[in-house]
């Protein structure tokens, strides 16, 4: 009865469970969503740095086992502290008394999921599947593999199949032994090829294939211009970090648009031009960068005055105005006076210069100098989505590091949030509206009666309708 039930659909059947489990990451895989979702706004996921919020690495050991105040902290950090708890009171005077934002709705094994995550970053067993990870606070990318199984899974694959081998083999003698038994045993028993030619084993690879096809296409689908952490090479080495952290310079300055529009617009060359035309070397890079500046706008620093029909102007001309300019202040950082002093170095700093300003401001389709700087995006979303930097800016009070995080501390900009559905839909759900002394929300009477009554303490986003479809997609 046992021969007879075993069969080889029922075989790759069986063969196929152990693969399902394989790729089930399990907790920290829900904990690594979670933390996306929640935490990443405000902690560093190497958790080893302090970003907004402390680093998270070995939060645990630092709340002294008291896992269910951990947990309570987290659902709601101010009831805690409302508590007298010595070490919450502690941490939030610490960091100057910033609230964290409360996460009532996460479940006990949501913040096992997440604090699993977070061992995992700490100790170097799972890293991002992020292709750059941002270390430190100069938000400099660099490159790091994530972890490969690659080899792991064809190891398994190749064990798995070969035990596949034999044990249809052993089912295939096993059924023709009883057939010889019984008198039918045909006149030659099954080969392996037989095997591996049948219609259930040719059934099953085209069943898996499909499976296969139809994961990988969904997961491209849903990971669709998603870039976490992307951080190209720009045309100019504009330092985040000098201007608004080092400088203090407000983002609203240069990002005018922010405040005003859809869009927080790139600022054009004119602004930059109205530091910089006092400032003309930079502290890091000399003359290399801000000469591209004076390029793309037809600056002779030289003069300080702009050059005439900058359009028409021969390309020989440009090269001599701006290779004097930096020939000028080599001489100048060199103390160099004769020609003959200036030699192979000082010759090859400055035609370096040059063949730096024309790769960064010429591209395939602006063949010219003069004109705008061709920055390369960053932030992008998709066609179908609505966003507006007036409504979140100037209505909603957001600070500009809530969805870019510490700009003020990257050398060079990458994309600090997810930026997907997800991402936005938790933070309207958790984001506190601003009523007080904002007129834009006079029109909500119940939510300023109940507020006054102290029938409730506040209202978010969601409750104003922030998880309407049509306010995004409309």
């Amino acid at each position: 009865m046992i021969c007879k039930s075993l069969n080889l659909k029922v075989f790759f059947f069986l063969l196929f469970v152990p693969f399902l489990q394989l790729h089930a990451e399990g907790d920290i895989k829900l904990g690594k969503t979670l933390f996306k979702a929640n935490c990443a706004q405000c902690h560093n996921k190497n958790m080893k740095d302090d970003l907004t919020g402390p680093a998270l690495g070995g939060v645990q050991e630092r709340w002294e086992g008291r896992d269910e105040v951990l947990y309570s902290w987290i659902r709601n950090s101010q009831a805690v502290i409302a508590s007298g708890d010595e070490y919450a009171v502690n941490l939030y005077n610490k960091w100057n008394k910033s609230v964290m934002n409360p996460f009532t709705n996460l479940k006990d094994e949501e913040i096992e999921s997440i604090l699993a995550y977070v061992d995992c970053m700490y100790d170097g067993s799972c890293v991002p599947n992020n292709a750059v990870v941002v270390t430190g606070a100069t938000g400099s990318g660099s490159s790091a593999g994530a972890v490969n199984n690659t080899l792991l899974y064809g190891v398994l694959a190749l064990i798995l199949g070969l035990l596949a081998l034999i044990l249809a083999r052993t089912i295939a003698n096993l059924n023709y032994l009883k057939l010889v038994k019984e008198g039918n045993a045909p006149a030659s028993r099954g080969t392996v090829a037989d095997i591996l030619t049948s219609k259930g084993v040719i059934g099953f690879l085209v069943f898996s294939l499909i499976v296969f096809a139809g994961y990988t296409t969904v997961n491209n689908a849903v990971d669709l211009n998603r870039q976490q952490g992307y951080a190209p090479e720009q045309p100019i080495n504009f330092s985040h970090a000098t201007h608004a952290g080092v400088q203090k310079i407000d983002c609203q300055y240069c990002h005018d648009g922010a405040r005003r529009s859809k869009h927080s617009v790139i600022p054009a060359a004119n602004t930059c031009m109205n530091c910089h035309k006092a400032v003309e070397k930079g502290t890091k890079f000399g003359t290399a960068e801000i000469t591209k500046i004076y390029a793309s706008v037809g600056y002779d620093p030289n003069t300080k005055t702009y050059i005439e029909d900058i359009e028409n102007v021969e390309w020989d001309t440009l090269k001599a105005v701006y290779t004097k300019w930096i020939e000028a202040n080599y001489r100048k950082d060199n103390g160099i006076e004769e020609d003959s002093e200036l030699r192979k170095e000082g010759t090859r700093v400055i035609s370096e210069q040059w063949d730096g300003i024309v790769y960064s401001l010429t591209t395939d389709q602006k063949k010219d100098l003069y004109g705008p700087i061709p920055w390369v995006r960053i932030h992008n979303l998709p066609d179908h989505a609505y966003f507006s930097h007036k409504q979140h800016v100037t209505v909603g009070g957001v600070e500009c590091q809530t969805c870019h995080g510490p700009v003020e501390a990257m050398d060079l900009v990458y994309q600090y949030s997810p930026l997907s559905m997800g991402w936005c839909i938790n933070c309207h759900r958790e984001t506190e509206v601003k009523f007080a002394n904002n007129d834009y929300y006079d029109s909500y009477e119940m939510y300023h009666e109940e507020i006054a009554n102290k029938e409730r303490e506040k209202v978010t986003v969601e409750e104003i309708g922030g998880l309407e479809c049509q306010k995004c997609h409309y």
